[in-house]
């Protein structure tokens, strides 16, 4: 079984490089989903985050395991950052019967509860109360569980949105919103349907929310972000709104080659790539050439063996077809 990407506290060089490699991880990851979609592999489309690396890890490593991630259809990263193993995810976007969902979710689906992975939702902006039902689940239990939510630009207009955000707000909910703003929503470009700059930070006031920004393609500065606004939470002083600039290196799908973006947008962003700029931070740090190529080396190899184990998986059968469907696990009473 392949190793999984989650990651210690990157408070010291050790836990940067562990920080390099998780980035890496998931870099690599999609780059193989990617490949696997080309040909034909991959069943249904896929949405990557390729770009976008360093939020979901840059989290993951300020999250203790007790805490819940809400992800969107682009999810994967959060998944694997969690500590959820490649091969049953990558053996999930093939469809195959060893993968995390049996074969059954696909890429838009991924849930692993015993990782805090609670669920990758196909609907734009739908699971941000839902994040709200697990935070008020918490402070009701007083445990100190934090619940994580992330989402896309394009989830700001839409009224769940600020149904959560007010909700999460009145009740001091121990909750944290990110939005990943990589500039556009499907194909349309975020600052041509939004009445702000920023379209997250700039509401926050109107829930009595701090206006808080953050370089969302520099793992370190979204990890001390992070720490700070989880801390917070768990302490019982209620939600944060955090919103991540990044980008993301491709189309909004596989079947999306993002021709709409000009090119000189694209290029300006593709040298701010969070993998290259940790790895020349780790270089200023001490590390050695030889740490970060085993480490890249170490992350290939894994992300080959995920690959085969996920081929070896078999196609789900008609066994699986009603399985799961029903709250009995079939649909035999029905009958």
């Amino acid at each position: 079984m392949s190793t999984t990407t989650t990651v210690p506290n990157p408070t010291d060089l050790e836990g940067k490089l562990n920080l390099y490699r998780s980035q890496l991880a998931l870099r690599l990851f999609e780059q193989r989903a990617y490949d696997l979609f080309l040909e034909n592999l991959v069943k249904g489309t896929s949405h990557l985050s390729l770009g976008q690396e360093a939020i979901a890890a840059g989290f993951a490593a300020a999250m203790r395991p007790t805490d819940w991630t809400f992800a969107t259809y682009r999810g994967h990263a959060h998944t694997l950052a969690r500590g959820v193993p490649m091969t049953p995810v990558l053996a999930e976007l093939l469809g195959r019967s060893n993968g995390l969902m049996a074969g059954k979710g696909g890429s838009m689906h991924l849930t692993s509860v015993e990782h805090g992975v609670m669920g990758s939702y196909a609907i734009i902006g739908a699971h941000l109360p839902i994040a709200c039902g697990a935070a008020w689940s918490a402070q009701y239990r007083g445990t100190d569980q934090v619940a994580v939510c992330f989402f896309g630009d394009g989830s700001v207009n839409i009224g769940a949105f600020h149904e959560a955000l007010n909700f999460a707000a009145i009740w001091k909910l121990p909750v944290v919103f990110v939005c990943e703003n990589n500039l556009w929503m499907e194909y349309t470009r975020t600052s041509e349907v939004t009445a702000v700059a920023n379209p997250a930070a700039d509401r926050a006031s109107a829930y009595g929310l701090e206006s808080i920004i953050v370089d969302g393609n520099d793992a370190d500065a979204v990890y001390e972000i992070a720490a700070a606004a989880i801390a917070r939470a768990r302490e019982g002083g209620g939600p944060s709104l955090i919103e991540a600039t990044t980008y993301r290196h491709g189309g909004h799908s596989r079947a999306d080659p993002g021709k709409y973006r000009p090119d000189a947008e694209v290029a300006e962003w593709l040298a701010k790539d969070p993998i290259p700029r940790y790895r020349a931070r780790l270089l200023e740090k001490g590390a050695t050439e030889e740490q970060l190529r085993e480490i890249e080396e170490l992350v290939a190899a894994d992300v080959d063996l995920a690959t085969e184990e996920a081929k070896a998986g078999g196609v789900p059968g008609e066994d699986l077809l009603m399985k799961d469907v029903w709250a009995d696990g079939g649909s035999s009473w029905r009958n």
